[in-house]
């Protein structure tokens, strides 16, 4: 092992480990960043929507009116479909943490051991080598190493670390080696410190959702006053049974409650998950896929997103020093190196190891020192490191050369001394061969940009990175505006931060608070914000953005703050995420106003016939083969439709500016059958409701009808299908609904309402969205 240290060290004993375990001194974060089992089974079941539908179909069991709690199949598997979805994000996010733990080798009673790394306790002596991830915080105490601090910082350049330096947990050695001792264990750690603020439960910020909570929250203000109102009504004023009372009850209650687009919006957001799944993508929030499709602003680190993080030799320029191939010179040194940096890494991509030529002298890379050096036997010494300093005289390098560096890309010189064992550069060194390296960019991050652009979402670049060499990498990956860049180290305040995030493209040296901040700036502006992180030093961004998308191979902390993890690393399936957002949304628009038809002319009805003192005239097993034919049916076909388009209409507005007029409809026409009709013709009471259903199916049908437009020749079958189904299943098995045949008078009464059905429907539809436009819903 290089710089292998010499001295010999007891480290803990049996007795000291077994006393810090009791003292709870162990390297153990406290406190989960998932929820458990037991609250996922809570959050999902224990909400106002089910406790007002478990109530009602518990007042239906009581009086043991079976046939009428089938709507209740619709809660159940709604409720069972948002624990499991959340069960199986939690399934997956644990096996990802389980398979991110490190192993560590310590030294107790003089014997070095391999340990988990939640088995560290406080003082423990840790042996650390390249390749190595550091699991606590700890103090070097003899060696020497070279850590990458990415995840913690965001900067890609290796940071040497001596006798008395500290080490952070999360970094990973990319040379040397060294013995140190834990000085943090636990929440104490610095890393774990960064993401405590993570911690705190964020509330999702989704159109989609946040409509579906306001209907949900409106309608649950009059659920108990309209209960009890009517109940007292049927029962002590109109003289309903028990029974009856509670039956016509809970029929207007169950309307109230829009279980069904509940359904259909969790459906649809399940159906994106799974295709996304086989795309490697995990989604832990099932709204977060409507919140993606509609940013307006992508943030994205440079390294996993734009470029893959590893170096790639561009091209070599060979000065034809030696006698003999480069390729055996460069193999030898390869072979007997154990450097393990994202240079070295890149050469032993390029060049095939052998073992032609042995060592008899080795220094390892050091940022400090910008070099390392072998010494090949027979060869003499070979240095390889940054041109400018193993050779002061730069001219020796052709200056179309060194101006590829305003390009990122990044010159390593191997230069060749006759001498053996040499410990500093020398006068006699030479030019063997220059290297050109560059971050491989993504194969296809142009085309993913270009994606963007054409949705009209403006990306931002913030990485640790100077802004120099993010700006280049930017522009060779396609970014618009890579040239508005700038060094965050110059933004002080908030208020800089502020004014700078509309106005720059690529940010700079950024510190992790910074990320934070800038995201919040961001949306400070009215933007919403998306952004894609894997580091530690991500993670209060992440917290605050939008939608936050963590990169699989980043940080256990990056993956749990997340609502989306690219478990592939592959950000290329971000357009697949939008183009699944997009679908959901705007096909959920698009159908939602079947549900709220329900909603509305419940509430209303409900409203009329608690102040006229009339009964209410439908039962929960009429409703519910209404919906079948009209809301479920049709909405589960037309929701998983393509539809790419962009996501413009406010939720809200839209749907209730097509669900109010055929509520109005609805309620307009039971008030004339009620007031009107039956008294013109003498109807008896199960005529009457037979003419009530009829005609609130068929203006429900009409929603329908608008709903499909631009017909199609699915569309049309739907349509004209559903349109059979209710009149022959209300017919067929009218003894089960508590229908009857209709008389001829009361068929013409049928046929005009539904003749002016559509064409109300029209002028109320124009009316209403003009209305609208001038106010907020």
């Amino acid at each position: 092992m290089p710089n292998q240290p010499t001295h010999n060290f007891i480290g803990l004993t049996d007795y000291e480990v077994q006393k810090r375990i009791q003292n709870h001194q162990v390297n153990v974060v406290s406190g989960q960043m998932t929820k458990s089992t037991e609250q996922i089974i809570r959050d999902n079941t224990f909400t106002w929507f089910n406790f007002f539908n478990f109530g009602i179909a518990f007042a239906l069991i009581l009086v043991q009116s079976y046939k009428n709690v089938f709507f209740m199949v619709v809660i159940l598997i709604n409720l069972f479909i948002g624990i499991i979805q959340e069960l199986r994000s939690k399934h997956e996010l644990e096996k990802l943490s389980l398979l991110a733990i490190p192993h560590v080798n310590v030294i107790r009673n003089s014997v070095q051991s391999q340990i988990r790394m939640d088995e560290i306790v406080l003082d423990d002596w840790i042996i650390l080598k390249a390749g190595d991830q550091i699991s606590s915080d700890s103090v070097v105490m003899e060696g020497f190493v070279e850590v990458n601090e990415a995840l913690l910082t965001g900067e890609m350049d290796a940071v040497m670390k001596r006798v008395g330096d500290h080490l952070l947990s999360s970094s990973f050695v990319v040379s040397g080696a060294c013995y140190s001792q834990v000085e943090h264990i636990g929440n104490d750690n610095y890393a774990i410190q960064i993401t405590q603020e993570a911690k705190k439960y964020k509330k999702l910020n989704s159109s989609l959702l946040n409509s579906l909570n306001r209907i949900v929250k409106f309608t649950s203000y009059f659920i108990l006053p309209f209960g009890v109102l009517m109940f007292l009504d049927s029962f002590y004023i109109q003289h309903l049974s028990f029974n009856e009372s509670v039956i016509a009850d809970t029929a207007a209650l169950l309307g109230l409650l829009p279980k069904g687009l509940v359904l259909l919006a969790t459906l649809s957001l399940v159906i994106a998950v799974i295709k996304l799944a086989r795309k490697k993508t995990l989604v832990q929030e099932l709204f977060s896929i409507e919140t993606l499709s509609r940013v307006d602003t992508l943030c994205l680190d440079k390294t996993g997103t734009l470029t893959e993080g590893i170096m790639q030799i561009e091209n070599v320029i060979d000065f034809g020093l030696l006698d003999i191939p480069l390729e055996d010179v460069m193999g030898s040194i390869l072979y007997n190196s154990q450097d393990t940096n994202a240079t070295y890494l890149a050469m032993k991509e390029r060049f095939p190891m052998n073992s032609n030529y042995f060592a008899t002298h080795h220094i390892p890379f050091s940022s400090d020192r910008k070099w390392s050096n072998m010494t090949l036997s027979e060869l003499g010494t070979f240095f390889i490191g940054a041109y400018d300093v193993l050779l002061p005289e730069i001219d020796v390098i052709p200056l179309e050369i060194r101006r590829l560096e305003e390009d990122g890309k990044r010159l390593i010189l191997l230069a060749h001394c006759p001498d053996m064992n040499v410990n500093e550069p020398t006068k006699t060194l030479q030019p063997v061969a220059i290297f050109i390296l560059q971050d491989k960019i993504r194969e296809n991050a142009k085309e993913i940009l270009d994606y963007f652009k054409q949705q009209d979402v403006t990306v931002k670049i913030i990485s640790g990175d100077s802004p120099r060499t993010v700006s280049s990498i930017a522009r060779q990956a396609g970014v618009e505006n890579y040239d508005l860049c700038v060094d965050a180290t110059s933004l002080i305040s908030i208020e800089d931060i502020e004014n700078a995030v509309d106005r720059y493209t690529i940010f700079g040296r950024v510190l992790p608070k910074q990320k934070k901040e800038i995201i919040l700036a961001l949306k400070k502006h009215g933007h919403t914000v998306a952004m894609t992180g894997d580091g530690i030093n991500d993670v209060l961004a992440l917290k605050e953005a939008d939608c936050s998308i963590a990169i699989g191979s980043g940080s256990d902390a990056a993956r749990q703050v997340s609502q989306l993890i690219l478990l592939d690393s592959d950000f290329s399936v971000l357009p697949s995420i939008v183009a699944e957002g997009r679908r959901v949304v705007n096909n959920i628009t698009r159908t939602a106003s079947l549900f709220l038809v329900k909603t509305i002319y419940t509430f209303l009805l409900t409203l009329l016939t608690i102040l006229l003192r009339i009964a209410y005239p439908f039962v929960p097993i009429q409703i519910s083969l209404i919906s079948l034919f009209v809301e479920a049916i049709p909405a589960f076909f037309l929701a998983f439709e393509p539809n790419n388009e962009r996501v413009k209409e406010n939720f809200m507005k839209t749907v209730l500016t097509n669900a109010i007029p055929s509520g109005l409809i609805i309620v307009s026409n039971i008030m004339l059958i009620h007031f009107l009709v039956v008294p013109t013709l003498h109807l008896v009471a199960i005529e009457a409701t037979t003419l009530d259903v009829y005609v609130m199916g068929f203006a429900w049908l009409m929603q329908l009808f608008h709903v499909c437009r631009p017909f199609n020749k699915v569309h049309a079958l739907l349509w004209g299908s559903m349109v059979i189904c209710f009149y022959m299943g209300s017919y067929l098995f009218r003894g089960l609904l508590g229908l009857s045949i209709l008389s001829q008078p009361s068929l013409l009464v049928f046929a005009f309402l539904a003749l002016v059905c559509y064409p109300i429907q029209l002028i109320l539809t124009k009316l209403i969205g003009l209305f609208g436009k001038k106010t907020e819903f």
